[in-house]
């Protein structure tokens, strides 16, 4: 790939690439054409510093290596070879990554390879079994013992989203056109009970066999190779998770952000965790798979604070969907099924927590 503190030098050609502005760790996102007509993606990381436009805030980033948000994980990760060898033979695959260090721990820079393939974006059904049977056969392997693997991410970063809880209870709120027309009627109380269960979820996610997570598995992050495999980017977030927490995040938000049709999200969902315990199982997993689905399904509490925030912005004049423009009719409806179908996770979450 050439020497990192070289490639800045060799750049002839800048394209920023999308990515969430609001976290406080990165710095910039593009593709870059080297002068010898090569390209990669460079990311650049930040630390946290006393001149932070948010220092507290929800995406602020840490010094921290085992909080949600440590602003060194995905350099680290990217350097650990013990990560790169247990995706080897999986179905899933980091992109080859030189890290580069910014003087006075500043921050750092990744230079990854620009992967060709199929963008998650576009995936179809065996795409995405084909993503989760890969991570089946990956978590068989057991929790990542790395020491700047993030612990305890699903509490922290759902705790960490700022939102008017109290318009779930607002009939105003509710009154609202979009929301009146676009949502199922059994949504409210069916998220009153998802909010009220809440702490029941977290707990019941953190007693579960606990394995190696990306945990932000997401169409954004998804690039298939022709050669079949999933390559996974982004590894920000990774570290202890609970098995089926990936893909438990991977199938609602493919439907949230309009890649997948909310009409089809049981389908999504059946072929996913199929494939899924299939990969744990081929891969020498031996534990309960009542558990693996458990882990998917009450995951759902990660979205607790979506349906507020879509009732504080029902009244906006612009909607978007993953900063693309979107009709906001067709926006709420998609997400209000998907919604109530994440009630339903709730629903039977709790009810096979009172099996075990």
């Amino acid at each position: 790939m050439g020497r990192v503190d070289e490639l800045d030098d060799l750049v002839a050609a800048r394209e920023e690439l999308r990515h969430n502005p609001l976290n406080e760790v990165t710095a910039s996102v593009e593709r870059v054409t080297l002068a010898d007509g090569r390209r990669l993606v460079r990311k650049q990381l930040r630390a946290p510093t006393a001149a932070s436009s948010s220092p507290s805030g929800p995406w602020a980033a840490s010094d921290d290596p085992r909080h949600w948000n440590s602003w060194r994980r995905e350099a680290d990760a990217h350097r650990d070879d013990a990560l790169r060898g247990s995706v080897r033979g999986t179905g899933l695959d980091l992109p080859p990554c030189s890290v580069e260090d910014v003087e006075g721990g500043r921050g750092a820079v990744l230079w990854m390879e620009d992967v060709e393939g199929t963008p998650g974006e576009r995936f179809d059904l065996a795409d995405h079994a084909a993503l989760a049977a890969g991570l089946g056969r990956w978590q068989a392997q057991g929790p990542l013992e790395a020491p700047w693997a993030s612990r305890g991410f699903l509490r922290e970063y759902s705790g960490s989203k700022r939102v008017a809880w109290a318009l779930v209870d607002d009939d105003d709120a509710w009154r609202q056109p979009l929301v009146r027309e676009a949502w199922p009627p059994s949504l409210r109380s069916g998220w009153v009970r998802l909010l009220r269960a809440r702490q029941e979820l977290l707990r019941l996610e953190e007693s579960l066999p606990r394995t190696r997570c990306h945990l932000d598995v997401w169409v954004a992050n998804e690039i298939r190779r022709p050669t079949g495999e999933v390559v996974l980017l982004d590894w920000a977030f990774a570290g202890d998770g609970a098995v089926g927490e990936d893909v438990g995040n991977h199938v609602p938000d493919a439907v949230f952000d309009l890649f997948w049709p909310a009409e089809r999200f049981a389908e999504l969902e059946d072929a996913c965790v199929s494939a899924y315990l299939a990969g744990l199982r081929e891969a020498g997993w031996r534990g309960s798979t009542d558990e693996a689905r458990l882990g998917v399904l009450a995951s759902c509490v990660k979205y607790a604070w979506l349906l507020p925030l879509l009732l504080e912005s029902a009244g906006a004049a612009e909607h978007a969907a993953y900063w693309r423009a979107a009709d906001a009719q067709h926006l709420y409806a998609q997400r209000g099924e998907a919604l109530a179908h994440l009630v339903r996770w709730c629903d039977e979450a709790l009810a096979l927590a009172r099996c075990r």
